[in-house]
């Protein structure tokens, strides 16, 4: 798939299709971008799981924090990506090793990997990349 650019009809569809999101590189600090989406989600009804090994055991948003995905109860719908480009290989490894793999992965804003998404999607997952669904939804009306 191109990354460029994305079908409104797509990223809708996503969107409106997944109920429950593991956030990566959440964080506690309300200033961090991924506090204010992962809140805003919640406020949205997604169910949003944060997922950060420094805050595990600890809560964001009254949700419960986990170090890895593995470790989430349960499957998830998307994978909603705060960590830098260079971490994107390992995060498309650690879905890939789950036993129920979720039916996308959205890393947000300036973050890409082509190699890391055609991994994923070589594996069924849709991937959106360089994106914010705090940005889309509104938007998109979704």
């Amino acid at each position: 798939m191109n990354h460029d650019s994305y079908d409104d009809a797509y990223l809708a569809g996503i969107l409106t299709s997944v109920r429950r999101i593991a956030l990566t590189g959440a964080s506690p600090n309300p200033a961090r971008p991924s506090n204010g989406v992962m809140g805003y989600l919640l406020s949205r009804g997604y169910e949003v799981i944060p997922v950060n090994p420094g805050q595990a055991g600890k809560q964001i948003h009254g949700q419960t924090v986990y170090a890895r995905l593995a470790d989430i109860p349960g499957p998830v719908d998307m994978v909603d990506v705060f960590r830098a480009s260079e971490y994107l290989p390992q995060v498309v490894d650690e879905v890939l090793a789950l036993e129920i793999l979720p039916k996308v992965i959205w890393s947000q804003l300036g973050v890409r990997d082509d190699a890391a998404a055609a991994r994923a999607e070589a594996a069924g997952i849709k991937v959106v990349m360089n994106r914010c669904p705090a940005i889309e939804l509104p938007r998109l009306a979704a």
